[in-house]
């Protein structure tokens, strides 16, 4: 049956359709994204709201209370040691005083004077004073320490309270974390069943429709979708399991290309017996054993696939065309044409003399 030619165009439009072809993976993989990116802004489980089923609430409460009573034990210790540094300067200010009388009245003894009632009377109110500062600063100190004493007890209950509370958050975590696998598992597991379909229709288009005008277009999807399963099967899954998917994965494409390969070396199809016999008549090799057609000018010359591009052949008028068949194999090469009797490549589509279609089935 006659095959249509397809014209495959010019350079620059076929570089147009590569250039587009990319554009359009670019602008799907994107597409694809957006659809991924929706999926994995649903919500996850809250850490708080497990929490309450794990932790006591009463303990929280009591925590709160207990920090506010040790912050109002700082203030008042704060506050009295604070009156303790007045009543200490007082005190300080007090003894200079009394030392000062005293001073006095040591002169006065030595110089016989005697030592007048209001000075007495100051130092006796002054002495009164210091008395009362050191009692007063005695008591600041009690208290204080009351305060400090209180505040230890306080804090080893706040701390016994946050140990019970990390204790009970230990299942919490662990529950958390759980779900927390399970919704990334579920939106792995959704993001795959919008993507994975794709990318198998792609894979069936691609291998169905291998000549088809549209195959820019399946390329596209195929590669995009190809790309975004990749790295969403990356991202949730751990990689001691990605690695055994994607070698899986390989496997399987390999596989199936071998498979293809083998079918078309076993049962090739017209385009690829076309395109292999065409090229070794190009080389003047035999297309079934690769033996050189030595036949006009060739006919006592050797050469391989690799040599025949340098090989010289020598120019000889008297050689004519006329039917071969390879000495090695016995593949009928060359024959004569039935429309126009000239001789033609035996296993092409087409007689170079008339345009004849015949030879290849």
């Amino acid at each position: 049956m006659k095959k249509k030619n397809q014209s495959r165009g010019t350079g620059w439009h076929r570089f147009l359709v590569r250039f587009l072809t990319f554009g359009l993976i670019v602008l799907i993989y994107w597409l694809l994204g957006f659809l991924v990116e929706d999926i994995r802004s649903v919500e996850g489980p809250r850490y708080a709201d497990i929490e309450t089923q794990f932790v006591d609430q009463d303990l929280f409460t009591q925590v709160e209370g207990l920090k506010a009573r040790i912050e109002g034990l700082d203030r008042d210790i704060r506050n009295e040691a604070e009156e303790q540094r007045v009543v200490s300067d007082g005190s300080r200010s007090l003894q200079q005083t009394m030392t000062q009388l005293l001073e006095l009245q040591k002169l006065g003894l030595e110089k016989q004077i005697s030592v007048s009632t209001a000075d007495q009377e100051n130092l006796s109110s002054t002495l009164d004073l210091f008395l009362e500062n050191q009692r007063q600063y005695q008591a600041l100190s009690r208290s204080s320490t009351d305060l400090i004493k209180n505040k230890q007890g306080l804090v080893t209950q706040l701390q016994d309270a946050e140990a019970t509370i990390e204790q009970q958050r230990i299942p919490a975590r662990e529950a958390h974390q759980s779900q927390w696998e399970d919704h990334r598992l579920r939106l792995a597991f959704w993001q795959l069943v919008i993507l994975v379909p794709i990318l198998l229709a792609a894979a069936f288009l691609l291998m169905k429709k291998r000549g088809s005008l549209h195959f820019p277009f399946y390329l596209a999807v195929g590669i995009a979708s190809l790309i975004k399963v990749g790295l969403v099967v990356h991202e949730y899954f751990p990689s001691r399991y990605f690695k055994y998917i994607l070698i899986g994965a390989l496997l399987l494409v390999v596989a199936k290309m071998l498979g293809h390969f083998l079918r078309a070396a076993a049962q090739p199809k017209v385009d690829w017996l076309i395109k292999q016999y065409r090229e070794a008549y190009e080389r003047f090799l035999c297309p079934v054993c690769d033996y050189p057609i030595r036949t006009g000018p060739r006919r006592f010359l050797f050469w391989t696939r690799r040599s025949v591009s340098k090989l010289r052949v020598p120019v000889d008028e008297a050689a004519r065309e006329e039917p071969y068949t390879c000495p090695a194999c016995g593949t009928d090469l060359f024959s004569e044409c039935q429309q126009c009797h000239n001789v033609r490549h035996t296993l092409l589509p087409h007689c170079q003399h008339c345009g004849t279609e015949g030879g290849l089935e």
